[in-house]
């Protein structure tokens, strides 16, 4: 049985551990310059930008986590919920972790007013997009990501 709580901050090298993992899957093993003090200060600082949850086992096992944080919509007028990772562990997978992570964030958002629950997964990964269709998921082909960072982001701010 999955058992889901909110993160701690002792949950934070577990965490990081899973950002590892999942980036090693995402075949992107050395982009992630995230350490413990940052993810620590990122989910539980004065100012938290994210929140996390852990699925664990019936004995405490940690199976896999979700790391979330509040977007806005002003089409909506209304905050919602962005999935920023969703990870698994390899031996958990088609247990039911990943569906129970999902329909307890989707919980969290409908208690908490959201109007929506978005993320994003890359287009190569079918197994997961077939997963997200099965759970009701659409997905907004029209939209593509766009992204700045590094050298161009301090251009764009003029720096």
């Amino acid at each position: 049985m999955t058992q889901i709580r909110f993160a701690t901050p002792a949950d934070v090298p577990q965490i990081l551990g899973f950002v590892r993992e999942l980036a090693e899957f995402e075949r992107e093993p050395d982009a992630v310059l995230a350490t413990e003090p940052m993810l620590e200060a990122a989910l539980f600082g004065p100012r938290p930008a994210a929140e996390a949850v852990i699925a664990e086992d019936a004995d405490g096992a940690p199976l896999g986590f979700a790391l979330f944080f509040q977007n806005f919509s002003t089409w909506t007028g209304l905050p919602g919920m962005y999935l920023e990772d969703l990870y698994v562990t390899p031996a958990a997978r088609g247990a039911g972790v990943g569906k129970a992570l999902l329909r307890h964030l989707a919980d969290i958002a409908v208690t908490r007013g959201y109007a929506r629950f978005e993320w994003s997964v890359l287009d190569w990964n079918q197994p997961a997009i077939d997963f997200y269709r099965a759970m009701g998921a659409v997905g907004m082909d029209e939209w593509t990501v766009q992204r700045v960072t590094g050298d161009a982001l301090a251009k764009l701010a003029g720096r």
